[in-house]
């Protein structure tokens, strides 16, 4: 008797892959470290209450024994305090750790691409085959030339019993050039990324910890340079990501803008970016003595004529910005209107929630395509 197989679907109730107490444990402990902007002692305190409150442990797996083994594997190292006490910090490794799941969080929700470097639309003598082909024309490399599809050529055009390979019948194969990318990330650190009521701050720092995270693993060719302003504008390490706080400035953007330029200048690539994640309006500048001018009252124009110039000489240097603008007042979307126009780059306005999914979208769509 023969077997016979039917096709067709499946269901069953979903069960969720198994984790470890451990496991189950360190995701939260990321996500609260990344929000506690790396103190551990108060992630610990955040993670007791979700645990008081939904039972994330039993007798046979407590907080204290989480933490130990955080300590067992390398996430968290004896530290003293500045108060003198001892205590425990995160390590590198948690660092690393906490941008894969940022990088997860964001890219997980994108269709991937294939691998590769930065591709651009301009077809020649590049890198990377595209499967199409065309004639072959005088310079072109003999590396280049498709065989197969020349001896097909051949036979189609001059039959198998009298078979010639002429150059009418070569053919080569399109390439694509790899181009590499620097680009400035500029995150606002003013007080208002904390006003209201809404962190925003932290998903600007979890943006920042995935795009790092992305081009060091994918693509290593290219650069990445993270700063932050306020009264002033100053770069952060990749490592110093997760303890990225909000301070009592003010939005000197110009001062940011001043230094991504400046940083941009100094790379040799030839496709350079400018990414900035703001949610409030300008409103410092340094001047040349050193004092500042400092106005929350509306748009001051002396201070946004200063944006307006620097995203002209931006411009002229051949570096887009991109502004993602965690803010729906009307008056500040026409500032960045104006300030985008003055640019020729782009503008998203953004809640938090989409703001990961759009600069990565950017991102990728800039990759294709060779900025001049």
């Amino acid at each position: 008797m023969k077997n016979e197989f039917k096709k067709g679907f499946y269901f069953k109730t979903y069960e969720a892959p198994f984790q470890s107490p451990f496991e189950k444990l360190f995701g939260i402990f990321k996500e609260l470290i990344t929000h506690t902007s790396g103190d551990f002692d108060e992630a610990i305190d955040w993670l007791r209450e979700l645990d008081k409150e939904y039972k994330l442990t039993d007798e046979n797996y407590t907080i204290d024994d989480f933490i130990e083994d955080l300590k067992k594997k390398g996430y968290i190292k004896d530290e003293v305090k500045e108060d003198g006490t001892g205590g425990f910090g995160i390590t590198a490794k948690t660092e690393r750790a906490i941008r894969q799941q940022a990088l997860d969080q964001i890219f997980g929700n994108l269709k991937r691409s294939g691998t590769g470097n930065h591709k651009t639309k301009h077809a020649g003598n590049g890198d990377e085959h595209t499967g199409e082909f065309r004639e072959f024309n005088f310079g072109d490399g003999l590396e280049r030339i498709s065989l197969t599809e020349s001896l097909r050529n051949a036979q189609v055009n001059n039959g198998v019993e009298s078979f010639m390979l002429t150059e009418n019948d070569l053919v080569v194969e399109e390439t694509q050039y790899k181009a590499q990318m620097s680009t400035v990330l500029m995150i606002d650190i003013s007080h208002s990324m904390i006003l209201y009521g809404e962190d925003r701050i932290t998903p600007a720092k979890k943006v920042a910890m995935a795009l790092a995270e992305l081009i060091t693993t994918r693509y290593p060719k290219d650069t990445l340079d993270i700063l932050v302003f306020g009264n002033d504008a100053w770069t952060i390490p990749i490592k110093d990501l997760p303890y990225l706080q909000v301070g009592p400035y003010h939005t000197n953007t110009v001062a940011g803008l001043q230094l991504a330029m400046d940083i941009l200048r100094r790379k040799r690539n030839t496709n350079k970016q400018i990414f900035m994640i703001t949610d409030g309006k300008p409103s410092c500048v340094r001047e040349r003595d050193g004092s500042y001018y400092m106005n929350s009252n509306g748009l001051d124009e002396y201070i946004v004529d200063k944006c307006y110039t620097q995203a002209q000489q931006a411009r002229k240097l051949h570096i887009p910005i991109t502004t993602f603008m965690i803010a729906n007042d009307p008056y500040l979307q026409r500032f960045v209107n104006h300030f985008t126009e003055a640019n020729q780059g782009k503008a998203f306005y953004t809640g938090l929630k989409g703001l990961g999914e759009m600069i990565f979208e950017d991102y990728e769509t800039n990759r294709k395509k060779r900025v001049r």
